[in-house]
């Protein structure tokens, strides 16, 4: 059975996973591989040596955010369900905020899992579409989501996006996708980390939310946050 931790804050989860990972690699280079990448930074790995790239769709708010990020060695942009990805070539996938805003999101992951090499790691950060956040952004009008994104988001950020929240880009969505790839999942966690951090509209919007639901939409968190390993083998099976 794998085991499942619930973790507050992301904070260095991330770091400590891939130490972990790297150890049992013998100190070669890691290769990474970063999905979704205007937006997370890079992960702070002292002593480690490592080799980014990146893909994502294109966008011209992501170029411009790709223009700065100085750790990448590469990118490609355009249809991430025929990027070009070498199979098993990563150690480790960073997949951020990616699969809520695109559609056909279990072809697209199961792409990047093919590049992933037996045993690495998925570093996954996506919102909830089971959350109030979630559900506020998916049926705001396009028209309006422009404004308010400029006014509730740090300047720089880059979006917003589409919204297609597909059934994969939520807990009960993600946890069946790996359980049907033979995946597990070490570590699941909940955030809050978008606008609906900030006090104000958001924080008083998605709050309503979750009421007038009747709590089916929560207003705890709008972030999932896990750590995903694939299996050393091809027949292996992790429950």
């Amino acid at each position: 059975m794998s085991e499942v931790r619930s973790v507050a804050q992301r904070g260095d989860l991330f770091g400590q996973r891939v130490r972990e990972h790297w150890a049992g690699l013998l100190g070669r280079r890691l290769d990474v591989l970063v999905a979704g990448c205007a937006h997370d930074e890079p992960l702070e790995l002292e002593r480690i040596e490592t080799r980014a790239t990146g893909v994502d769709e294109d966008h011209p708010s992501i170029r411009a955010v790709l223009a700065e990020r100085a750790d990448l060695v590469s990118w490609t942009l355009g249809d991430l369900r025929c990027v070009p990805l070498a199979p098993r070539s990563y150690d480790v996938i960073q997949v951020s905020f990616l699969l809520e805003r695109i559609r056909h999101a279990e072809l697209v992951f199961d792409r990047l899992l093919q590049s992933l090499r037996p045993g690495g790691l998925v570093l996954l950060r996506m919102r909830d579409r089971r959350s109030a956040y979630g559900l506020l952004d998916r049926i705001t009008p396009s028209w309006l989501r422009r404004p308010l994104w400029r006014a509730l988001v740090a300047p720089g950020t880059p979006g917003p996006f589409p919204t297609v929240y597909e059934p994969l880009a939520s807990s009960d969505g993600m946890h069946a996708f790996c359980l049907s790839r033979g995946l597990m999942i070490t570590d699941d966690g909940r955030n809050t980390s978008g606008p609906a951090r900030r006090r104000g509209i958001a924080v008083a919007a998605v709050a309503a939310a979750a009421k007038l639901t009747n709590g089916r939409y929560l207003a705890t968190h709008d972030e999932i946050t896990m750590v995903i390993r694939k299996p050393q083998h091809h027949f292996a099976r992790l429950l």
